[in-house]
């Protein structure tokens, strides 16, 4: 089976990649640049040129294959607005190379503003795409599935950690020793679901298998870890203060990151467990941060 992966050579897809190779797969990685093309040849994964905004040659690339994986996404939060439309778009493309076939798309979303004050499940549903919520990831997946394509989404919490992370966790490291201490908004309290990169890529390659048309999974191995420890493994490492911040004082740290330092997103994962009877093997989101490959040490 031949499988195309866009976001092939970032940190999600490439762990993908290896999940899909190592369980027998042919894999097609689209490649943005030439040192993508280079990485991708070099695993023995088949390089296709294209990028997100030429949807003709998504298009074409997906009617090219037996599945299509889409991990890619361009998280500069200046532009997340437009970042998210052009997402919107490329679903839109790919689902259309594989219309009128049985082959599975899988997209990529989140657990986050699923549900408040306790975990989200597989059955909660995103607000509508607008102004305050821009992503439109499951609504073009939606917009696919009322067309007969069988098409599954896969969410993911705010962390996805291990080596070679570049999301929250360095962020927070990063804004901790530019502050001068850890912080953490008001208790502390609210909660980060979490997963182990390699955990989250088996649940890709077992929706792919299972081929389910309208199946939402949660690739969750941490059902909510308290923002306070994570600050707190963060301060105890850099040898730095551990602060709760709150209003002004909490903006003033955490700057445009403060929506996110203060958001509970903890989700749960049972029904996706039982359904490809998947669980986390890696180390959770503290063990894992607990390194000092997160800290250049």
């Amino acid at each position: 089976m031949r499988v195309l992966v866009t976001g092939a050579t970032g940190f999600v897809g490439s762990a993908v990649v290896q999940e899909l190779l190592a369980a027998g797969y042919q894999v097609v990685g689209l490649a943005r640049t030439d040192a993508a093309e280079v990485a991708l040849k070099a695993l023995g994964v088949e390089a296709r040129r294209g990028l997100l905004e030429h949807v003709d040659g998504l298009r074409a690339a997906a009617a090219s294959v037996d599945g299509v994986i889409h991990t890619a996404f361009n998280h500069d939060f200046s532009r997340f607005a437009a970042n998210c439309e052009l997402d919107r778009r490329a679903i839109t493309a790919l689902g259309e190379g594989l219309l009128g076939t049985n082959r599975p798309l899988l997209v990529t979303s989140g657990v986050a503003l699923l549900a408040q004050g306790r975990p989200a499940q597989e059955r909660d549903m995103p607000p509508p795409p607008g102004e305050a919520y821009p992503r439109a990831s499951e609504a073009a997946a939606d917009a696919l599935l009322e067309r007969g394509l069988r098409v599954g989404v896969v969410r993911l919490p705010p962390s996805v950690h291990g080596d070679g992370d570049h999301g929250f966790i360095p962020m927070l490291i990063q804004l901790a020793r530019e502050r001068g201490a850890s912080g953490y908004v008001e208790a502390g309290a609210n909660r980060w679901a979490a997963v182990h990169r390699l955990d989250a890529a088996r649940v890709f390659r077992l929706a792919l298998d299972a081929n389910e048309a309208g199946a939402r999974y949660h690739a969750v191995g941490d059902e909510g870890v308290p923002f306070r420890e994570i600050a707190g493994v963060i301060a105890r490492r850099l040898g730095l203060p551990l602060v709760g911040k709150s209003g002004a004082d909490a903006a003033a740290h955490f700057g445009w990151f403060t929506h996110f330092a203060s958001a509970d997103m903890a989700a749960a994962s049972a029904w996706t467990r039982e359904r490809l009877g998947w669980r986390a093997l890696r180390p959770g989101l503290l063990a894992d941060v607990d390194r000092s490959a997160y800290f250049g040490q």
